[in-house]
């Protein structure tokens, strides 16, 4: 099956436009780490079950939120370990916005560039796509670093004992944000498809083109056919 160039860039422009609201619902939602208890001695264990986005967490069967301040918050009586976490939160919550917002602008490049047919244009669509995709899987890279150092320092201060009946896991949130850099990874190398596609389609017509407007006529020698000629009046 030969892809033209008018499907390329539609499917370019659907997986752009899920890999948006993928993101938006990913970040929007409160579901990136859950943390389940289950103490067999206790009845009221589900109390402590949390689940937790990227600003909010929240705590026990009624939902308790708490705000978390990254950038307001009093570091003075953090530890060293509590003020790097706190310091990678913040790049979290910078990456993954800031890959939203531009993935707008990416959206108007790409309509923009696919009807101009423009492969400059559409190479550079692509490349914007793909920067995209990098500032997504570089907020969520550091997001499951974050989770981890995290549940290390308080496994170090309550102990493992303490932890042995606790379990976490990523939820769907953190999900929907890989499934978004997938498909920005897709919609890039499609338009870089495409691309190559607008080159291969205008070619030939473009080739003729320049055949037929600078071809010197075949009485003359390629090399004089923009001297000036001599008149007949004057060879007699």
């Amino acid at each position: 099956m030969r892809l033209s160039y008018g499907t390329t860039v539609v499917t370019a422009g659907i997986a752009g436009i899920v890999s948006f609201g993928l993101l938006a619902a990913a970040i929007g939602s409160e579901y990136w780490y859950i943390i389940v208890v289950n103490r067999p001695n206790e009845t009221d264990s589900e109390d402590l079950n949390s689940h937790s986005g990227l600003w909010r967490i929240y705590e026990g069967k009624d939902d308790i939120s708490y705000n978390i301040y990254s950038f307001s918050a009093d570091t003075s009586k953090y530890s060293e370990t509590e003020k790097h976490l706190l310091g990678l939160h913040r790049v979290i919550v910078i990456l993954l916005p800031l890959s939203l917002v531009l993935l707008v602008f990416g959206g108007i490049l790409g309509l923009v560039s696919s009807l101009a047919r423009s492969r400059t244009l559409l190479l550079g669509t692509a490349a914007y796509l793909l920067l995209c995709s990098l500032l997504t899987l570089s907020g969520v890279s550091i997001y499951v670093s974050y989770s981890q150092q995290a549940l290390a320092e308080l496994e170090r201060e309550l102990g493992p004992e303490e932890l042995a009946h606790v379990g976490v896991s990523f939820g769907w949130s953190l999900v929907l944000a890989c499934l978004s850099f997938c498909l920005e990874v897709l919609a890039g190398v499609l338009l870089l498809l495409a691309a190559r596609l607008a080159l291969l389609q205008r070619g030939p017509d473009f080739t003729a083109g320049l055949a037929w407007a600078g071809a010197p006529g075949p009485e003359q020698p390629p090399c004089l056919s923009y001297l000036p000629q001599p008149s007949l009046s004057v060879m007699e």
